[in-house]
C-alpha cells in the first residue's frame, strides 16, 4: 500500500478472508490493528510480520460477545486539558490500549506528562483506566514511526505543545493536510490568534511553547478535532475564547461540551 491507512487495509483484509489462498498485504508503516484482533477474535487466522499483514482463509467466523472499550481519540482532549489546566486530576476508565494507538501518551510522558495507567484486562483490545495530573510540559520532537500511532491526536498534542516549555517540533505528518480541513495550516493560523508562536512546515509544525496564551474567536474549519482542541487550549487561556461554528463536534463526540462542564464541576 502507498500510505499506512487502517481504512483499506480493512478492507482489503475482510476480502482476503474468502478469497482462494493467502492474501499478504505490505504497509509502508504499521497502523491500527483492530480489524485483525476483532477477526482473530471471532476464529480468524491473520498475522503479521513487520510491516506485513498475512490473511488466512477461513471456513467460518464465530461471533461472541464484545466489551467495546472508550475511543483514546476522544479521551486524548481530556488528557490534554488536565495536564495544561493547574491543579487537575483526572480518572479516565475504560479507555482503549491498543498499542497502534497509545502513541499519545507515549509522547505526552516524554513532555513530562504525569499520567498512570491502570490495565483493567487483556481483551481483544487491550483496555485500562487513566490517572492524569496537571504537570509542567517540555517540547519534544515527534516524527517517523510514532506518526500513524496518534495521527488523529496532533491537533490536540499541539495545543499541549503550546503550554509546553520549549520547542515541539512535528514532523512526517503530511496526511494532516488532507484530513476534514488541512489541519497544519489550521492549527497555525488558530494557535497565532492565541498568542502562540508556531510555524507550518511542509509536513508538521514547529511550536514555540510556555509563553502566555489568550484566548479568542476560534475557527474550527467545520473539523471535530480542530473544534475541541481549541475548547481545550481555552481552558487553560488567559481571558474568554469563542468557538465558532463548533457543531461539527457532533460528528465524533456530541456530548463534548457536557463532559467538558461536568469536569470543571468536579
Amino acid at each position: 500500500m502507498p500510505v499506512a491507512s487502517a481504512q483499506l487495509k480493512s478492507a482489503l483484509i475482510l476480502a482476503g478472508l474468502y478469497a482462494q489462498g493467502k492474501t499478504i498485504i505490505t504497509e509502508p508503516k504499521s497502523s491500527r490493528n483492530h480489524t485483525e484482533l476483532m477477526i482473530n477474535g471471532f476464529g480468524g487466522n491473520i498475522s503479521s510480520e513487520m510491516n506485513k499483514i498475512i490473511v488466512n482463509p477461513v471456513e467460518e467466523l464465530f461471533g461472541h460477545e464484545i466489551t467495546v472499550p472508550g475511543d483514546i481519540s476522544s479521551a486524548a482532549f481530556f488528557i490534554v486539558a488536565a495536564l495544561i489546566v493547574p491543579n487537575s486530576e483526572v480518572l479516565i476508565k475504560n479507555v482503549g490500549l491498543n498499542e497502534t494507538r497509545t502513541g499519545i501518551i507515549d509522547v505526552l510522558k516524554a513532555m513530562g506528562a504525569s499520567i498512570e495507567i491502570i490495565e483493567t484486562g487483556d481483551r481483544i483490545e487491550p483496555a485500562g483506566d487513566l490517572i492524569i495530573k496537571s504537570s509542567s510540559l517540555h517540547g519534544v520532537e515527534i516524527g517517523g514511526d510514532l506518526i500513524p500511532r496518534l495521527i488523529d491526536e496532533l491537533p490536540v498534542i499541539a495545543v499541549a505543545a503550546a503550554f509546553a516549555e520549549g520547542r515541539t517540533i512535528i514532523k512526517d505528518a503530511e496526511e494532516l493536510k488532507v484530513k476534514e480541513s488541512n489541519r497544519i495550516d489550521a492549527m497555525e493560523t488558530e494557535l497565532k490568534k492565541a498568542g502562540v508562536e508556531v510555524q507550518a512546515t511542509e509536513d508538521g509544525l514547529v511550536i514555540k511553547g510556555g509563553k502566555e496564551v489568550h484566548g479568542a474567536s476560534f475557527e474550527t474549519y467545520h473539523d471535530h478535532r480542530i473544534a475541541m482542541s481549541m475548547a481545550v487550549l481555552a481552558q487553560a487561556a488567559e481571558g474568554t475564547s469563542r468557538i465558532e461554528n463548533h457543531q461539527c463536534i457532533n460528528i465524533s463526540y456530541p456530548n463534548f461540551f457536557e463532559t467538558l462542564l461536568s469536569m470543571q464541576k468536579i
